[in-house]
């Protein structure tokens, strides 16, 4: 039998709804596949928060705010992390064809159907969209029926006509979509979040989803399209990036709290993955913040 990859999640809108509106002031322990996906389009807008996104292959931090639009199928996690004072996150998600099938595809709907080909990738939107559409999403919740369909289209013509945005998988991200042994790559995931910052082997890892080192490794590089070794290390870099916008540690520091335990192989990685070094990714955000 063939290992199959993330979970799928049944999504169901409230009784009488055929969209599904959240608002949380605080994370949720998700009982639900860590790494999942499911058919619904899914906007999400956080206003105050901070943590991890993996959308995909792609891995990055965020704090303060985000806004993203993750296309049918696209394999995620939960975002956010903890919610900074007067946070609030808001989740949208709808099924492509929930207004009909052909409804996005005549001439009026154009700039929204070419919006939501692009979500099948992941689209973060910038800091300009957010202040300017991001209240307007979280107003969702406060409408019903025909009020809030409405105000859900105006809020997708908005993001459509934004040019301000990051495709977060612009060489696409496919795979086999049927939900059997997903419970694998579930527990990798979660160990990995867990514990990147300490030396995690192949054994170690492998013997958590009870799988021989080479199968582990085949299967793994199927799943995500990468090595584990690799996967970690993003882990660690994403984490940096972390320590390097809210501390004061120095980039030796930094580079040993993150699990690296060469500091030439963190310089060498950390460029690789955010195209800058860190001295110059330090400087970079405080300049941002000036």
């Amino acid at each position: 039998m063939k290992n199959k990859i993330p979970a799928l999640k049944k999504l169901i809108p409230e009784f009488g709804y055929s969209l599904n509106v959240e608002q949380h002031t605080e994370r949720l322990d998700d009982k639900t596949a860590f790494w999942h996906f499911h058919e619904e389009i899914e906007l999400l807008y956080v206003n105050k928060g901070y943590g991890k996104r993996h959308v995909g292959n792609h891995i990055s931090y965020f704090n303060n705010s985000q806004l993203l639009l993750i296309g049918s199928n696209l394999p995620h996690n939960g975002f956010t992390d903890g919610m900074t004072r007067y946070g609030k996150e808001t989740l949208v998600q709808f099924h492509p064809d929930f207004l009909g099938q052909d409804f996005f595809s005549v001439p009026e709907m154009k700039a929204i159907h070419k919006l939501l080909e692009r979500a099948k990738k992941g689209i973060l939107f910038n800091q300009d969209t957010k202040k300017k559409i991001g209240p307007k999403i979280e107003e969702l919740i406060k409408y019903e029926g025909f009020e809030r369909v409405i105000k859900l289209l105006k809020v997708l013509n908005s993001l459509a006509l934004r040019e301000d945005y990051r495709i977060l998988n612009p060489e696409g991200f496919n795979f086999e979509t049927e939900p059997q042994d997903t419970a694998k790559i579930d527990i990798i995931f979660k160990h990995v979040n867990q514990n990147f910052t300490n030396h995690i082997s192949l054994d170690e890892i492998a013997d958590k989803v009870s799988m021989t080192v080479p199968a582990f490794c085949r299967y793994f590089k199927k799943v995500t399209g990468k090595t584990f070794t690799k996967l970690v290390n993003e882990y660690r870099v994403v984490h940096a990036t972390k320590l390097l916008q809210e501390s004061q540690s120095s980039i030796t520091d930094i580079c040993y709290e993150c699990g690296f335990n060469n500091f030439s192989h963190f310089n060498k990685l950390f460029k690789e993955v955010t195209g800058k070094s860190a001295s110059q990714y330090r400087s970079t955000m405080k300049q941002m913040v000036k």
